[in-house]
């Protein structure tokens, strides 16, 4: 059972808790990022690095996916002047 107020008793219960050691150095930098206001906590600045390294490499993994797909089956000759055409309309409709 948990002896903390509600809020920290669920916060708890929904989130992993990860624990590891970094140098001195990128500590006095996590530690510059918070005294700049930056970040709250060295855990918000951990979970931002986190999440960034995971979305980058969701990024890329389905941008390496769409290339396979090009590769195993590309664009017909028909299919490329089409997006041309289209490419080009959509630039002369701009603004510019």
């Amino acid at each position: 059972m948990c002896d903390a107020p509600r809020n920290a008793c669920r916060y708890a219960e929904l989130m992993s808790q990860l624990v590891t050691r970094i140098d001195d150095e990128m500590a006095d930098a996590i530690d510059a990022l918070i005294a700049s206001g930056e970040f709250a906590s060295r855990s918000d600045v951990v979970r931002e690095g986190v999440a960034r390294l995971v979305d980058e490499r969701r990024r890329r993994a389905t941008g390496e996916q769409i290339i396979a797909g090009y590769d195993r089956l590309p664009e017909s000759p028909d299919e490329l002047r089409q997006a041309e055409v289209a490419a080009r309309a959509m630039i002369g409709d701009e603004p510019w």
